[in-house]
């Protein structure tokens, strides 16, 4: 097992591949971390999370053991996909049933010193905004929508964003300028301010 533990993640899928189920464990010991904390902090539920972490799973041995893994040296941002792309069919799935509320994310995008010793009042006003925010967030074309939140509620690098959503630079530069485009006319359209 030791010898194992050496083996890089392509090594590792190939072996399993071929018949070694135990290099599957490794994989997911070596990646668990970072792929839970992805899912948690978009579905934000514990229980949700470990649900969806073992479907990721399921879905990632199902679909080398029917061969359709063809990602050389990029194991790590074909997983991360398959857990964006699951918790994408989630909130679709909530959102058809119309569960979704508008506060799902309210994730500190807004993180600054004059925010700190908040008085109850500015915690709703700031609850409010966070709210109007992700309403403007949700109404965007998917594509928008995930650069945004790969950005500004996981603070991933524009690189980063591209690596995972299988795009190039200017692709993910191009969505976000976009979506930023599309939030300021919907906010003009309804004369918001997002300003406390």
């Amino acid at each position: 097992m030791t010898e194992l533990n050496c083996l890089s993640d392509e090594e590792l899928v190939k072996k399993f591949i071929s018949g070694e189920t135990r290099c599957i464990d490794l994989l997911i010991d070596r990646h668990q971390q970072r792929i839970y904390s992805f899912i948690l902090l978009m579905v934000r539920q514990r229980d949700l999370a470990e649900d969806i972490f073992q479907d990721v799973f399921m879905k990632v041995i199902h679909s080398l053991k029917a061969g359709k893994y063809s990602e050389n040296g990029r194991f790590t941002s074909w997983v991360m996909r398959i857990a964006h792309n699951l918790v994408i069919d989630h909130f679709r799935k909530q959102k058809n049933q119309q569960m979704v509320s508008n506060d799902q994310y309210s994730y500190d995008i807004f993180n600054h010193s004059r925010f700190s010793d908040q008085t109850i009042e500015d915690d709703l006003v700031y609850e409010q905004l966070l709210s109007e925010v992700a309403s403007l967030v949700e109404e965007l074309p998917d594509s928008q929508k995930e650069v945004i939140k790969l950005r500004h509620y996981f603070g991933l690098s524009f690189k980063e964003i591209a690596d995972e959503t299988n795009v190039s630079i200017n692709t993910a530069l191009g969505r976000m300028r976009y979506a930023l485009i599309n939030m300021r006319k919907k906010m003009e359209e309804r004369n918001m301010s997002l300003t406390i």
